[in-house]
Formats: C-alpha cells, sequence, structure tokens
C-alpha cells in the first residue's frame, strides 16, 4: 500500500506541474492546453506503445517450437500470477535484459534478449520473467507510460514558456520583467523536477514488481542472482539499441554503461534490491554490483524466503 500511495502522490506532483506551467503560460486557457495535451499524449501511449517499442528493438514473436522452454516458463509462471499468458517475444540482442509493455493484463507482452536466454541459469530466467509479470500484474506499465507521457508534456509545455518568455514577454516595467523571469526559471527548473518525479515513480514500481515476482515464482533467489548478472552484463555488453525512451521499461538500465545516462537511471541500486530480495543490508565494500554472490548466500535467502511465506 505505501508504493500505491507514493505512486499516485508523485503522479500528483507530475500534474500540478503541468498545471502550473499550463497557467502560466497562458492561464485557464493554458490549463486546458496542458490538460488536452496531456489526455492526449497518454491516450497515444496507452494504444500503441507495445507497438512502437517492440518495433523500436526488432523483436520477433516467440514461438512454442522454436522457444520451447521460454514458453513453458512463461505459461506456468502465467498460471501463478492469475493472469493471462502474454505474448513473448524475443529480442536479437546479446545483453541479457527483459521487458513487459501493453495496455493490460489482457493485452500484455514479454520480451526477453537472446543474450538473456544464453547467458542466464533457468531459475534466472524464471525470476527475471516472473519480475516482468509482476509490473503486468501490478498494472505498472500503464502507470509508467502515463508518468512519462506527463513528463514529457511538461517538457514541451516548459519549452513553450521559455519561448514566449524569451520573445514575447519582453515589458518594460518590473512587474512584467520579475513575471518574465520568473517564466524562464520555472521553464528550467520544471522539466527537471518532472524527471525526478518520473525516475521516482519508476524505482518505486521496480521494488513492488521485484517483491511481486519473488511471490510468483517462490523463488526470491534465482532473481536475485539473475539481477547480480543482469547489472554486471550491462556494462560488459551494452545493448546496441539501447535507448532513453525506452530504457525504463527493462529490468535493469540498458544505459548503465553510459556515464552521463547512468546520472539519470530510472531504475534503483541493483545492490539495494538484492538485499530487499535476501533481507540483508547491501554490502558496504568489498563485492563489486557485477560480482557472483556467493551460493551460500542464496542458499539462505531461499530458505528465510520459504519460511515466511509457509
Amino acid at each position: 500500500m505505501g508504493n500505491v500511495l507514493k505512486t499516485g502522490l508523485l503522479l500528483g506532483v507530475l500534474t500540478a506541474l503541468l498545471v502550473l506551467i499550463g497557467a502560466m503560460l497562458g492561464g485557464r486557457q493554458g490549463m486546458m492546453i496542458a490538460f488536452v495535451l496531456a489526455v492526449g499524449m497518454n491516450f497515444f501511449s496507452y494504444w500503441f506503445s507495445d507497438r512502437i517499442v517492440l518495433k523500436m528493438h526488432r523483436a520477433v514473436e516467440a514461438s512454442p517450437g522454436r522457444n520451447a522452454e521460454l514458453y513453458r516458463i512463461v505459461q506456468e509462471l502465467s498460471r501463478n500470477a492469475g493472469i493471462p499468458m502474454p505474448r513473448v517475444f524475443v529480442i536479437p540482442d546479446q545483453s541479457p535484459n527483459a521487458f513487459a509493455t501493453g495496455r493490460n493484463p489482457e493485452h500484455a507482452v514479454v520480451a526477453v534478449t537472446e543474450g538473456l536466454l544464453r547467458l542466464m541459469k533457468k531459475e534466472e530466467i524464471t525470476g527475471v520473467i516472473a519480475h516482468e509479470l509482476a509490473h503486468v500484474k501490478n498494472r505498472d506499465i500503464l502507470i509508467g507510460s502515463i508518468a512519462a507521457t506527463m513528463a514529457g508534456a511538461v517538457m514541451i509545455l516548459a519549452n513553450m514558456a521559455r519561448w514566449a518568455a524569451l520573445f514575447g514577454g519582453g515589458g518594460n516595467h518590473d512587474g512584467e520583467r520579475s513575471g518574465v523571469l520568473g517564466m524562464i526559471v520555472l521553464s528550467i527548473l520544471a522539466p527537471l523536477a518532472a524527471m525526478m518525479v518520473q525516475m521516482a515513480v519508476s524505482r518505486s514500481r521496480e521494488y513492488h514488481a521485484d517483491a511481486t515476482g519473488a511471490k510468483i515464482s517462490g523463488n526470491p533467489s534465482g532473481l536475485a542472482s539473475a539481477l547480480e548478472k543482469l547489472g554486471a552484463y550491462s556494462k560488459q555488453l551494452p545493448m546496441k539499441k539501447a535507448d532513453p525512451s525506452s530504457a525504463h521499461m527493462f529490468i535493469v538500465n540498458p544505459l548503465s554503461g553510459r556515464s552521463m545516462a547512468s546520472l539519470f537511471s530510472t531504475h534503483p541500486p541493483i545492490k539495494e534490491r538484492i538485499a530487499r530480495l535476501t533481507g540483508r543490508a547491501p554490502a558496504s565494500g568489498g563485492r563489486g554490483e557485477g560480482e557472483s554472490m556467493e551460493p551460500d548466500g542464496l542458499r539462505r535467502a531461499e530458505a528465510t524466503w520459504r519460511s515466511l511465506s509457509g
């Protein structure tokens, strides 16, 4: 419930930013423009975002014949989650990663890279798929799409406000000049705030999906082990088609190997995610983000999880 309230609050902040910029840009008429823009962008994202991102990454639909084990894993976990089986796609990229998309559980898609299937053990693939199905079950895809499109709307309006202030607001009175200055400052700060809010929404949903995915698979150690490997491989084998517009959808940030992009990561730290799954505090040093977790630690995590859930 805490994550739900936090997400609602953050989306409310995005809405307030949108309305504030719209009001500064054109009063009530500006507020209406902002509202219509947000609705239009959300409508487009709701209906077409899955097709766009699949085409962007050249994903190919899987079949029971070509991808028998992957298909079985998705079928079994979908039953565990109590949701319809989504369509399954494979992305021709050697960097291990995965994402889920689609407007609702009845029209969901799960996509995994060839690298994930090649480099991960079965229990790790199961953990990753369970995490993605958790996003579907929790309707995180819709929430993430709304956050992303509203942040985009804030940035568009902020850009409009900045140009309006620079070329349409050159008044001579002190009051007019201070109003222009305020609009310029807001047009600079609002996109940064919107980006930070979008990141916070995404990070909150990732923690929630980790917890739900562990319940769906019944094996948190599989997801914990996969996260450690994914963190290491994302630096060693960066995705060739990684794009900031879709980075928030993946289980780990495909841009983490790029220093500037990683400063604005939509994903929480991998060490913290693993710590929440295993019930242990993140290591302060020694083991790096890409190093393997000790087998004994994984076994203890699994035993702890089973004792808590049973």
